[in-house]
């Protein structure tokens, strides 16, 4: 491997493990002091040009990024999230390889942890409150597997309570002011994605679609009930899900169903490889929904879809809220999503890649926007054409994911508040109370998550450019493909697909 490939891998260590599947790094955790992170960005850029265009400029572009996170922004100082990352042992619960390997890997990750919390106490000095009170829930987490019946375990859950005890303090007393301001917005953006971002006109794209998605979601309401009001209507429809065992055999009927229209529509050709269902680990039960792929560089292995059903010990209200998550109207859609051909096809078409940069990094934007892509892609082609549930169910999806965006732009330059981002999401996402409230504190941690629909726009106008490009010679399996041999190509590099 290129070493300023593998600079930018230690310095994404977790993610390099998981998503890649570099199982070199299995049983280490980064070192996120300012002193090791220091040292992980002066390591960056030392060593050759890809030869190939494409992979030295996504190439490049990681490394710029990495750069502004940790010596310009200092991140490290005021978001968890990293350090969270860095932690979490659920990335030994896919079998990648055989069960003892990856206890071992497990047994020496957990030995770790002292020394790697020790790191991120010293670097977590800024955590603004908002976003220590948003992120205490996934941190408390981490140990939810884990009990103390050896000196390894106990020396780490000591730790973990340390940890605790800082984000808890932060959460009481740091910064009310979760924004981190435009400019750093901005480079934040779009400096992973090789281009330049200008807000304005961003914000004023999230509002158009906004606008688009709420007259597609008008008419296919008025397609099932012409008299009803599409919020209620919505409501209604939501109370009709699978019980919490239902869920999974109506989740694996959707990818067969969904894998047969993507090769009958000749979308993609067939993923192969084998797409489990099942509950998340318990370190990531916080999860309803995610893929968990077999990685680019390592042996296949089964790929997980995690759908993961309500504690049975909540009280019933708030189970019935987050099983509605998983209706009739919304489960068909966030399978599309998840596995094909959003998430897991596109896993699939990574192993087959042969350029380790292409294999290894990849764009937010594109990774969310791509699967974002297939679900509106779906109700293009004709899926479940005569069920207009489908298509509420992608809008109000798309909804929600718009509003992440013009909720990022608003927080982050100070135009809003965590309390005027819930109203916005209950006005235009059709989201209540609890369920607003924890989508704008997600924008207060992870500014970046309104790229599933930055980058699904992206799709969709590059695959405008080449219709008029390619004329008579454009399919959407040709597209789709020359996108996806790019690996996940930042949205300022994505023009490359046109060539071939």
């Amino acid at each position: 491997m290129n070493p300023r490939l593998r600079a930018v891998c230690d310095l994404t260590m977790a993610n390099s493990r998981e998503y890649a599947g570099l199982h070199d790094y299995d049983g280490q955790v980064q070192d996120l002091s300012p002193s090791g992170l220091a040292a992980g960005v002066a390591a960056l850029g030392k060593g050759p040009a890809e030869p190939d265009v494409f992979d030295e400029a996504f190439l490049t572009a990681n490394e710029t990024a990495l750069r502004t996170t940790y010596s310009d922004l200092e991140f490290h100082r005021r978001n968890p999230l990293a350090h969270l990352g860095n932690l979490d042992l659920s990335c030994y619960e896919r079998d990648y390889a055989p069960a003892d390997e990856r206890r071992e890997a497990r047994r020496r990750h957990l030995a770790a942890w002292p020394d790697a919390i020790d790191g991120s106490i010293e670097s977590l000095d800024q955590v603004p409150a908002p976003v220590a009170a948003a992120l205490l829930v996934a941190v408390r987490g981490l140990t939810a597997d884990i009990d103390a019946d050896d000196e390894t375990n106990a020396a780490a859950l000591a730790a973990h309570t340390r940890l605790v005890a800082h984000l808890e303090a932060s959460a009481r007393d740091g910064d009310p002011d979760a924004s981190i301001g435009a400019d750093a917005l901005a480079r934040t953006l779009g400096e992973g994605e090789a281009t330049v971002v200008d807000l304005g006109p961003l914000a004023a794209a999230a509002d158009a679609e906004r606008d688009r998605l709420r007259a597609l979601l008008t008419d296919s309401c008025h397609r099932l009930d012409p008299d009803a009001d599409p919020g209620e209507l919505f409501a209604r429809l939501a109370r009709d899900h699978p019980d919490p065992e239902g869920i999974y055999a109506e989740a694996r009927a959707q990818i067969t169903e969904a894998t047969a229209f993507t090769i009958e529509r000749d979308l993609l050709g067939d993923p192969g490889g084998e797409c489990l269902v099942g509950p998340a680990p318990p370190a990531r039960s916080w999860a309803m929904a995610m893929m968990s792929p077999a990685a680019p560089f390592e042996a296949d292995a089964p790929s997980w879809y995690y759908v993961t059903p309500p504690d049975p010990s909540w009280p019933k209200d708030e189970q019935e809220a987050w099983l509605q998550v998983f209706s009739r109207t919304t489960l068909p859609a966030i399978t599309v999503h998840e596995v094909t051909p959003g998430h897991y096809a596109h896993g699939r078409y990574l192993r087959t890649l042969t350029s380790d940069v292409r294999r290894a990094l990849g764009s937010y934007a594109f990774i969310e926007g791509w699967a974002h892509y297939c679900e509106e892609l779906f109700v293009e082609e004709g899926f479940r054409a005569d069920d207009p549930r489908f298509a509420i169910g992608m809008a109000v999806d798309a909804l929600i994911r718009v509003t992440r965006l013009a909720v990022s732009i608003g927080v982050h330059t100070g135009a809003m508040t965590v309390d005027e981002a819930t109203a916005r999401f209950e006005r235009d996402a059709f989201l209540e109370g609890p369920a607003a409230r924890s989508e704008a504190n997600r924008a207060t941690f992870d500014p970046g998550y309104g790229s599933y629909t930055w980058g699904k726009l992206a799709l969709r106008d590059l695959r405008e450019k080449a219709k008029t490009q390619w004329g008579a010679g454009f399919t959407l399996r040709r597209f789709h493909e020359a996108v996806l041999d790019l690996g996940s190509p930042p949205i300022g590099l994505q023009h490359h697909a046109l060539n071939g």
